[in-house]
């Protein structure tokens, strides 16, 4: 069976604050290394009171000094946000304070709304554009060390710390292959062109000295309870989420609501449908059954799995599920 891993956005719930969120984050990953996940990726936000990991790099120092063995990561840093030099630095880093745990995923987003990636100092006109040679340089920072370089990252150089690209359409997918990096794919928010993705990736794949073959992680949510009634409850927290940042109202995320798609309009229900697609809701029986399919069709050499929900100790609950689903499909 292929790997399973964490995707934490670092939640921040209605009556609770940053601090709070933050301390879950940790909690949440040693749970995650006790139970066995392979890696733990947190993203970058700006802007948003209901997303605490903005300071990524920073959260992801705090989350390998509390564990011991599991890869902690980005999933991913918004590289337009940022000087190469400064990424690189930054990943040497944590990469000198926790040899061979550290991974980098890079996406391309600024990762907030247009005004607050002006407060960032982003040149929104040619960042975009710039990217595949961001991430060219970036990956030079982290190779091997050559005195002649002009511009070297310390710590940094030597460390070939794992270079992800992320994405959620076809640049992603034809940009890895190109360059030979891992790729993951955020169908955990906009699947629509998964397949295709992967399938381009695969096929356009050149090996390179990080990477000989394809690899390809995919995003999954997860609302996992001991009965498909208490899932579909949970999940309404991330819903009410999704329809209120589609709709221009980002918040903290809200507790559960009981019959929440009942009350939605066929508009916002059919754009919930869409966005949530690559999702199992329900008892083990059932989280075992979507995933078991999901996988079957894709066919992904690693799920990163979220499960953002209100209370704490359900998410909990429900990642050790998805580790009892693991051991099934292992089985």
């Amino acid at each position: 069976m292929i790997p399973f891993s964490v995707l934490d956005l670092a939640p921040v719930a209605v009556g609770s604050n940053a601090g709070q969120a933050l301390r879950n984050t940790l909690d949440l990953a040693r749970h995650a290394e006790r139970l066995g996940f392979r890696r733990y990726w947190l993203a970058e936000h700006h802007g948003m009171a209901g997303i605490a990991s903005a300071a990524t790099a920073v959260v992801i120092g705090q989350v390998a000094a509390a564990t011991t063995r599991i890869r902690v990561g980005a999933g991913g840093i918004m590289l337009p946000n940022h000087a190469p030099l400064v990424i690189a630095e930054q990943f040497g880093t944590l990469a000198a304070l926790f040899p061979d745990r550290i991974d980098l995923g890079l996406g391309r987003a600024p990762g907030t709304d247009q005004i607050t990636a002006r407060a960032l100092r982003r040149n929104l006109a040619a960042s975009a554009e710039e990217f595949p040679q961001d991430v060219i340089e970036l990956m030079a920072y982290l190779g091997p060390p050559d005195p002649a370089q002009p511009v070297r990252a310390i710590p940094g150089e030597g460390t070939q710390v794992p270079i992800w690209i992320l994405g959620s359409s076809l640049f992603g997918a034809q940009l890895a292959a190109a360059l030979g990096l891992p790729f993951a794919f955020a169908s955990h928010f906009a699947p629509a062109q998964m397949q295709q993705a992967v399938d381009i990736y695969r096929s356009q794949f050149r090996p390179s000295q990080q990477l000989q073959s394809a690899y390809v992680m995919v995003g999954y949510n997860v609302f996992a309870a001991d009965t498909d009634e208490q899932a579909q409850l949970l999940a309404s927290s991330m819903q009410q989420a999704f329809v209120a940042l589609r709709s221009g109202r980002p918040g903290k995320l809200p507790p559960p609501v009981p019959g929440y798609l009942d009350s939605l309009s066929p508009m916002e229900r059919s754009m919930l449908d869409q966005v949530l697609s690559c999702s199992a809701i329900g008892a083990p029986d059932t989280v075992q059954a979507r995933m078991a399919s999901f996988i079957e069709r894709v066919q992904p050499d690693e799920l990163i799995i979220t499960s953002q929900m209100f209370e704490h100790t359900a998410r909990l609950h429900s990642y050790e599920i998805v580790t009892a689903v693991h051991a099934a499909l292992s089985a």
